[in-house]
């Protein structure tokens, strides 16, 4: 009886320290991880969307941007030009024809001969230039700023692997300050162009360009999209800007901005600056405008824009109320333009252009990018506000400036006249500050020299009359100008500002 208590008393005490393991066995278990799992392997360099990448620590952060560095900088390049001038002058003495001179060459034993005459020679001199570009092409098509190869008459660009190659401009555009050019080379690596009606304010960016000097060629920085859709600039005639925190400074321009995916959203232009440095405010150009501007200048050497035939303004609080508008979104048509694609199609004075193909119009200068964008003869459907309800109306783009013949005429006014004119329309309104219900051409460049610009005439002048004959376009000035020859005498009616003037003067 006493062992089977025994043996009792034994299992007891082994079932007690059985439960006693499995209950501190579970409590040690309830502070640990339920679940383990093996850690993420690092990105691969090699792998192609970097964005779907998993981060887990600050290294996979840095690698991104490492991969997305050595992915694009490749196709980035540094582009130089050299303009030379020729000047005639007189050398020698820096007292020739001065006071001093007879005493500074006696003294230095270089006395001229009285009845020798001293003959001009040609001097040359060589201006250089430094900016970048971005290959958009494996057949060397390359993306910069029009600024950076302007009137230069020889360019080259350096390669990442050191080569300097001769490049050609294949097509320029003033207006947005994009240019092509172009290096014979094969099998060079190329940007994937994005979409720069995706980036969002405040994504990550990169800029990579050559600043300051050929030695900082590939530079790399980093920062966020500041702003978009920056106009009223002053940079170019068509302003519709990524602003960007990255560091962009004089060499960058041309260069590439582009997105965490490796793709190019953006040509870099320009800075914001009080002391000639970076101060964090950096303007490019969107690549969708670029693109458009590039394949146009590939195309057909030049850029053939839309015309909606309208003279536009923005709308402010009180105009929204007036209007009964829900905001201040859109473009207000202060005028039609006569014989325009607007009006044939239907377009009023005091509409209210919201939407063009549907994207929300958010003022007169988007509505005027957006237009000028767009190929001529194409047909866009316009949402309008008019009394008090909206309208969709199609309109069939023209041809801004009239085309051929109306930039034949100017080269003929400017030969004859010393001046260059141009149909007034809302972007040059806006440029020069007039008053958008003018009809005539305005004046867009003098030479000083001219009989013109002696009389009085200037840059922005607004010219309605010629001889009293009254003058609405180029096309018709210049029909006026066929009739006249060096020698005869010209009248014109002026309107400057806020009154009108005649001037007269002989061509």
């Amino acid at each position: 009886m006493k062992q089977q208590s025994k043996l009792s008393a034994i299992v007891l005490i082994l079932i007690g320290v059985i439960a006693g393991g499995l209950f501190f066995s579970q409590f040690n278990q309830s502070t640990q991880p339920l679940v383990y799992s093996a850690p993420t392997p690092a990105p691969s360099p090699d792998s192609s969307n970097i964005l779907d990448q998993p981060v887990f620590t600050l290294r996979d952060f840095n690698r991104a941007f490492v991969q997305i560095a050595k992915k694009v900088n490749p196709t980035v390049v540094t582009v130089f030009t050299e303009k030379v001038y020729k000047v005639r002058g007189f050398g020698g003495s820096p007292f020739f024809n001065s006071p001093f001179e007879d005493f500074f060459q006696d003294f230095f034993g270089q006395r001229r001969p009285r009845d020798r005459r001293q003959q001009p020679r040609e001097q040359e001199y060589r201006q250089q230039g430094l900016g970048s570009g971005v290959i958009v092409s494996t057949d060397g098509y390359i993306l910069t700023n029009n600024h950076v190869i302007d009137d230069a008459d020889t360019i080259y660009v350096r390669l990442m692997d050191n080569r300097t190659v001769s490049a050609k401009v294949i097509g320029a555009d003033p207006k947005t300050d994009i240019a092509v050019i172009k290096i014979e080379e094969k099998d060079l690596p190329a940007i994937k162009l994005g979409d720069s009606d995706k980036l969002e304010v405040g994504e990550w960016v990169m800029a990579i360009g050559s600043p300051m000097s050929p030695n900082l060629a590939h530079t790399v920085t980093s920062g966020i999209v500041s702003a978009k859709s920056r106009s009223n600039v002053g940079l170019a005639d068509y302003e519709d800007f990524i602003q960007t925190d990255a560091a962009i400074n004089p060499g960058n321009s041309g260069g590439a901005l582009i997105n965490l995916e490796g793709e190019l959203v953006g040509i870099n232009t320009a800075i914001v600056t009080r002391s000639g440095g970076f101060q964090g405010i950096g303007f490019a150009v969107p690549i969708n405008l670029a693109k458009y501007v590039m394949n146009s200048l590939i195309k057909y050497g030049k850029v053939e824009r839309g015309f909606l035939g309208v003279y536009i303004q923005d709308i402010d609080e009180n105009m929204a109320r007036a209007m009964g508008l829900p905001g201040t979104d859109g473009a207000l048509v202060s005028q039609v333009g006569e014989d325009g694609p607007a009006k044939e199609a239907g377009i009023k004075d005091g509409d209210v252009i919201l939407e063009l193909n549907g994207e929300k119009i958010k003022n007169s200068s988007h509505l005027r990018n957006q237009v000028a964008a767009t190929a001529p003869g194409t047909k866009v459907k316009l949402k309008i506000w008019r009394d008090g309800k909206e309208k969709t109306i199609t309109v069939k783009l023209g041809i801004l400036d009239g085309g051929k013949a109306e930039r034949r005429s100017t080269e003929e006014v400017q030969s004859l006249f010393g001046f260059t004119i141009a149909t007034l329309n809302s972007d040059l309104a806006e440029k020069y500050g007039l008053e958008r219900d003018l009809e005539g051409v305005v004046v867009t460049s003098m030479e000083p020299s001219s009989p013109a610009a002696r009389a009085g005439i200037r840059e922005g002048d607004v010219i309605t009359d010629v001889n009293r004959k009254e003058i609405k376009n180029a096309k018709q000035f210049s029909e006026v100008a066929k009739k006249l020859k060096k020698g005869d005498s010209v009248f014109l009616r002026v309107m400057r500002g806020n009154r009108s003037f005649f001037v007269a003067f002989t061509l």
